[in-house]
């Protein structure tokens, strides 16, 4: 599997940290969990923040080289942090189905034919999986062929490919590959012919539909 697209350093770095809301944890972890080359960057920002957390940890009284010892600091910092970027990440969880990821399973469960299914229009259907408040994670799938209805963005969404693949105005995305969508981008994504596609999407805010019956319906579909 190749893997095209992928996690931004903020994310990874804020995943670190543990400051993102439950939906983005979700579609990270999911990602990592698929990808040796994020889940290797995540485990330097992880081994980067430890180090800090050692090194500020008992801090003697500010000498008069302090600026020296603080340099002396810097260095040995990203010495650790090279040494630890260098060691091969730990083994991605083992999936529970081959379609979804270790951490996505725990949501869904182990069987997609029981997922309950929402129809949104056009042959898309949708099922919203339970995350706390700050985001909103779903299941999307797509028909082979079909394009989402078109729509922008009032915040950020964040989509992991499942299963097949998409297209929009700027790139392909198939399995594992992420994609991100700001305000300021109004794409239409559309299912490769033969696989229907099946992703994690996930929004910080509603969508912005042009069409008037997908405005009407977001509130029933909350998307």
């Amino acid at each position: 599997m190749t893997i095209t697209h992928h996690l931004t350093d903020d994310l990874l770095m804020r995943y670190a940290a543990g400051n993102l809301p439950e939906a983005f944890g979700l579609a990270v972890a999911s990602h990592i969990s698929l990808c040796d080359a994020c889940r290797a960057a995540l485990h330097a920002y992880e081994a980067m923040g430890g180090a800090v957390l050692d090194l500020t940890d008992d801090l003697p009284a500010v000498p008069t080289t302090s600026l020296e010892a603080c340099f002396a600091r810097i260095d040995a910092l990203s010495a650790t942090v090279s040494q630890l970027s260098a060691t091969p990440a730990a083994p991605a969880p083992k999936p529970k189905h081959p379609l979804l990821p270790a951490p996505l399973a725990d949501y869904v469960g182990t069987d997609l034919a029981a997922v309950k299914w929402r129809p949104i229009g056009m042959g898309v259907r949708q099922a919203i999986l339970p995350t706390g408040k700050g985001a909103t994670a779903r299941l999307l799938y797509i028909p082979a062929g079909q394009a989402v209805p078109d729509h922008g963005h009032r915040g950020l969404e964040l989509t992991l490919v499942l299963q097949g693949a998409f297209r929009d105005d700027r790139a392909r995305f198939a399995r594992a590959d992420v994609e991100f969508e700001t305000q300021a981008e109004a794409l239409t994504p559309v299912a490769e012919d033969g696989m229907d596609c099946i992703c994690l999407a996930v929004t910080d805010a509603p969508l912005r539909f042009s069409g008037v019956v997908p405005r009407l319906l977001q509130p029933l579909f909350r998307i």
